[in-house]
């Protein structure tokens, strides 16, 4: 399957954006007193919407079609539902060998970065390892954003905006505790940053190893897995998040409005 520059550049830096908004999190996290966690709660519902939809409605289709054509109706139907369950399989792996103490998506509020700092090498080990698996969760994410973003820039855009918002959160989680320990906003600010690097280094391995092998039968693969993916991560990660940051309705006003806002712009760009 060949591709233009121009759609190599636009995918990368669809990725790009969606990693560096970890930086977005601990922006807010310095500069403001206070979480909104209503307005945490409805985002973070909202991008799990738009991840659940996009990942049914569009790339597990696409990922079917592209497997029927290359394996035949019953073969690539069984290949895409192995695919998708096998891209949940990675990513709960990947999840599982994270300490959780140390998982990215433990709930820390703006606030707690405020209190006198405390030089707990606890707490700024708990910053330091939070930042390696947000890095870690990253990689899988930058794969799926660079494969969408390269296949449909318009499905690109709305995968890249819901895991930019999922990152918010993930840059106060180790911002937080990084200050708390240590009183230094610029290295927290600096390790958050770094951390989602990672999902751009997810696309450039994607595009350096995967993409002279993109068939349609590996494509159709590809693709169902990242629905997996990003399926588990809405369910496990993103729901449970909004609830903790919110009123239980607030996450499933998002959720069904990120779904929404989601249909419509894929019927836009029939």
């Amino acid at each position: 399957m060949e591709y233009e520059l121009n759609d190599i550049l636009i995918a990368f830096g669809l990725t790009l954006f969606a990693g560096l908004s970890t930086g977005i999190g601990s922006a807010i996290a310095f500069f403001t007193k206070h979480t909104n966690t209503k307005f945490l709660s409805v985002a973070l519902g909202f991008s799990a919407g738009v991840m659940i939809y996009v990942s049914f409605m569009e790339i597990l289709t696409k990922a079917r079609e592209s497997l029927v054509e290359a394996a035949g109706y019953t073969s690539g139907s069984w290949i895409t539902v192995g695919s998708f369950f096998a891209g949940i399989a990675l990513i709960a792996i990947i999840d599982k060998l994270i300490p959780s103490a140390e998982n990215p998506h433990e709930i820390k509020l703006v606030e707690e970065a405020d209190q006198k700092p405390q030089k707990d090498k606890r707490l700024m080990r708990m910053g330091v390892f939070t930042a390696l698996a947000i890095a870690i969760h990253n990689f899988p994410e930058g794969l799926a954003t660079f494969t969408a973003a390269l296949t449909d820039p318009s499905l690109g855009i709305a995968i890249a905006v819901a895991i930019a918002i999922h990152n918010i959160p993930e840059g106060i989680a180790v911002s937080v505790p990084i200050v708390y320990a240590t009183g230094n906003k610029k290295k927290a600010f600096t390790l958050s940053f770094l951390s989602g690097l990672a999902e751009p280094v997810g696309a450039l391995v994607g595009y350096l190893i995967l993409l002279p092998f993109l068939t349609e039968l590996t494509f159709g693969i590809l693709f169902a897995g990242v629905a997996g993916i990003m399926v588990f991560i809405s369910i496990d990660e993103l729901l449970p998040a909004a609830r903790e940051y919110g009123e239980h309705h607030l996450s499933i006003y998002g959720l069904i409005g990120g779904m929404a806002v989601m249909a419509v712009s894929l019927l836009m760009f029939i």
